[in-house]
């Protein structure tokens, strides 16, 4: 077997209001200037956070602007005002996109560091303050892995910093943080999740140690994101579906992800699609894509997913793709990029900027020149 590098964080809490106990531990650590980055509709999670602030003498400084995708100029922001704050600790409290900017907030403040500096792989050297990362979402993972994207709207690029100084302190997922999240953002941000365990179970550096995670988290986002899509108060499926989304992003830091994500981030970039829908909407043709290399691993998530184990691997993968297009449909995912006003003229310019993803492209099972991006581009016309 290869050698893997699973960074995680040194304290995790998992399970429904154990944001309680996060609250009562953290108190009782003894930073008290904190900078609080948080996702603008968490107000009553925000509300018990700062009233144990206020009781352990705490001072926070609280900043909710970070609604979208998060630019270079959004963290230069946020830098700026950890560092005039003299923080001593970073909270996020969010979606993906409040914990990518608190985790490379916590890791660049008072380094004098530049992030365009450290876009890439292990280029940030230490973490001078303490991180915790409290997702409100099912989705992308980001509370256990070492990445964290901006988006550099300068080259119209999202870029990738990633190391093990961005893995958290202390991360607390409380299932009942995401009740609230909307059916649309809890499809959007379950797929992307899906995702991840799909494309790092079925990649060139697939390994048994993260298979393992991979493969259950596929099974439980698979079952559940209907259900929590249907109801978003169902607690159990809530449960499930925070416990996937966490697996996919213990997959991020050793494997990571492949052609779905690569050709997802131009459409964000270039056009503000919400990341879990490119992917959502990109899934199903690049699984097709990557069929003839991809049939063993195809055939045991189609398994997972509910089909039966017989007959050949292929057909169990054919089957199994069959079955990820029923579940977009069932969470009501657009398959076309006409539906957003995207002409087809785009899509060579598409297929160009997914190419400079290479990270992600050298892990996708089957090779993907310009013309095969087209192609698959072309299917969400």
């Amino acid at each position: 077997m290869q050698i893997i590098n699973l960074d995680l964080p040194k304290r995790l809490l998992f399970g429904n209001n154990c944001l309680d106990e996060f609250i009562i531990d953290f108190c009782e650590l003894p930073f008290r200037k904190v900078m609080v980055i948080a996702d603008p509709h968490v107000k009553s999670a925000l509300e018990k956070l700062f009233e144990g602030f206020q009781e352990a003498g705490i001072f926070y400084v609280l900043d909710t602007e970070i609604s979208k995708e998060p630019t270079v100029d959004d963290f230069n922001r946020l830098l700026s005002v950890a560092e005039k704050n003299f923080v001593d600790a970073v909270i996020g409290v969010g979606g993906g996109s409040v914990l990518d900017i608190a985790k490379l907030v916590a890791a660049l403040c008072c380094t004098g560091a530049a992030v365009e500096q450290v876009f890439g792989k292990g280029k940030v050297e230490k973490r001078k303050l303490f991180l915790a990362c409290l997702p409100t979402t099912a989705g992308t993972g980001s509370e256990v892995s070492p990445n964290a994207i901006l988006l550099d709207s300068q080259d119209k690029l999202k870029k990738a910093v990633i190391s093990p100084h961005l893995v958290p302190d202390v991360t607390c997922i409380d299932p009942v943080l995401t009740h609230t999240v909307p059916p649309t953002v809890t499809a959007f941000t379950g797929i992307d999740a899906f995702t991840h365990c799909i494309e790092a179970f079925a990649n060139k550096n697939a390994h048994p140690v993260i298979d393992m995670y991979a493969l259950e988290g596929i099974r439980l986002l698979f079952e559940n994101l209907p259900k929590a899509y249907a109801n978003g108060e169902d607690t159990e499926a809530r449960e499930k579906i925070a416990l996937g989304s966490m697996y996919g992003g213990l997959c991020l830091g050793p494997v990571n992800t492949a052609a779905v994500h690569a050709l997802s981030y131009p459409l964000g970039s270039e056009y503000g699609l919400a990341h879990g829908l490119s992917n959502a909407m990109l899934l199903p043709h690049v699984l097709e894509y990557n069929l003839p290399e991809g049939v063993k691993k195809y055939g045991a998530m189609a398994v997972a997913i509910g089909v039966e184990d017989g007959g050949s691997e292929l057909d169990k993968a054919v089957k199994g793709i069959a079955k990820i297009k029923e579940l977009c449909r069932k969470l009501e995912i657009p398959e076309k990029l006409t539906d957003f006003d995207i002409p087809f003229s785009v899509v060579s310019d598409l297929a160009k900027s997914a190419l400079q993803v290479q990270r992600l492209l050298v892990n996708n099972p089957k090779e993907l020149l310009e013309n095969d991006i087209i192609k698959i581009y072309s299917n969400l016309f």
